[in-house]
């Protein structure tokens, strides 16, 4: 059973939540009732890790705000856009003499954050964006909303290891850049017409240390006033516009 609510398509019951992730639906998490033992749990655990969806225990309390029927103890939450995977975009854009300009968020959560984040992207060129499988925000009406439509006009591939994920593009021929405030070079001394995905951290925490570490390149946006930083949709809106100024000039 399936039904949706202001944010996104709820599906309900151990068939309809199973068939769909095996199906490939977009789905971008199950919340399981806890204290449910058995054959039903096993599957579900089993199947969640096969696919890579975040699966949540939770009581029966919090299944029972979603879903007024016989949710069965198992609850998933569809996509409003289909997700990719980085490898099976980024040889068609070197087959098409494309210079890649990706897109990784770092932990983004929150969906307009997400949704402005894609609209720049979208108005900038790049190719895809790239968010981790988990503590990634997802693609619902919010999102789509304040992306302007560009969610559904731009590539979203969500991948299990961004660490990876960062060495497959490096071994393609990709530079990893990422904003970092004790970085030495200036944005403007970064090249942007060559392949390069650019890494957005989060709002609170930046760009992980782990992710730092393997990155090509660190910069730092100028800045004259106090405050810390930017707003992680404003820095990744200067981040794409250079890349795409620096693009146009050629």
């Amino acid at each position: 059973m399936h039904h949706q609510n202001s944010t996104e398509t709820i599906i309900y019951g151990r068939h309809p939540v199973l068939e769909a992730i095996q199906a490939g639906k977009p789905i971008h998490k199950v919340l399981f009732q806890e204290g449910v033992r058995g054959e039903l749990e096993k599957e579900v655990r089993h199947t969640c890790k096969q696919y890579d969806i975040p699966l949540q225990v939770v009581p029966k309390e919090r299944l029972n705000k979603f879903v007024r029927g016989n949710h069965q103890g198992i609850v998933g939450f569809i996509s409003l856009a289909e997700f990719g995977l980085i490898e099976n975009l980024l040889p068609g854009l070197f087959e098409n003499d494309q210079v890649p300009l990706l897109l990784i968020l770092d932990g983004i959560t929150d969906v307009r954050n997400f949704g402005a984040i894609a609209r720049s992207a979208e108005i900038c060129g790049v190719h895809a964006i790239i968010q981790a499988a988990k503590n990634a925000a997802h693609i619902n009406e919010d999102a789509l909303k304040t992306s302007a439509g560009a969610l559904t006009r731009i590539p979203v591939c969500r991948e299990s290891s961004l660490i990876n994920t960062i060495s497959y593009l490096q071994q393609s021929g990709i530079q990893v850049v990422a904003s970092d405030l004790t970085g030495r070079k200036k944005i403007m001394e970064i090249d942007f017409t060559v392949p390069t995905a650019i890494v957005i951290g989060s709002e609170g925490e930046g760009v992980s240390r782990a992710i730092l570490n393997r990155v090509n390149e660190r910069f730092v946006i100028p800045q004259i006033g106090e405050t810390n930083s930017f707003n992680a949709s404003v820095a990744a809106g200067i981040m794409l516009y250079e890349a795409t100024r620096q693009r146009l000039a050629l």
